[in-house]
């Protein structure tokens, strides 16, 4: 007698659904780990940002000065200012810091007078300083007249404004706007 072989092919579905399994399993690990990536960088990025956005921040705010009063010195002239450095600041140069000051005449012409601090002196006067150091207070007789230009507080008349600036290199911009009610020596600008 012969005997009989009963063997069926069968399809084996268990096998298909863990291979399945493992692939989905992998694309899964594939996206995380692009998306980390993805997370990591911008976060390095915005890292680097914060950075150099505090860098310069710092940088502006410690080489800035900090103007406490101004008041009319010689009417046809000049300027008397009370300032400091302001707070945070470090030791400044005096020779790196420079005004601007900009006005418009009684006649309606545009004037431009700079300078720098090299005059400038302790408050007490006791003499010219080399460097200008944090919580002492300076002052400065500014020129308000150049040879083509004038901005002294009677070139520009009562109730007109006289826009100063001061720059500091390497660091920060002061703006003031002296607003001049009275031409006579002593009178507060601002």
């Amino acid at each position: 007698m012969k005997k009989q072989n009963n063997e069926k092919i069968q399809n084996d579905d268990i096998a298909a659904i863990g291979i399945g399994a493992m692939i989905v399993f992998i694309a899964l690990i594939l996206v995380a780990a692009v998306a980390s990536a993805v997370i990591i960088q911008t976060g390095e990025k915005l890292q680097q940002n914060a950075q150099q956005t505090g860098s310069d921040t710092q940088q502006e705010i410690s080489g800035k000065i900090t103007v406490n009063s101004v008041f009319v010195w010689d009417d046809a002239a000049s300027y008397l200012v009370y300032f400091e450095t302001s707070p945070g600041s470090g030791i400044l140069d005096e020779t790196t810091i420079d005004y601007q000051l900009v006005c418009e005449t009684a006649a309606g012409a545009y004037q431009y007078v700079s300078g720098d601090f090299t005059l400038a002196t302790e408050f007490d006067g006791t003499g010219l300083t080399n460097n200008l150091e944090p919580g002492v207070s300076y002052s400065i007789v500014m020129a308000a007249t150049s040879a083509t230009d004038d901005c002294s507080a009677t070139s520009s008349g009562i109730n007109s404004l006289v826009t100063l600036w001061i720059h500091v290199e390497s660091g920060g911009s002061t703006y003031e706007s002296l607003s001049i009610t009275d031409t006579t020596r002593g009178s507060s600008v601002i």
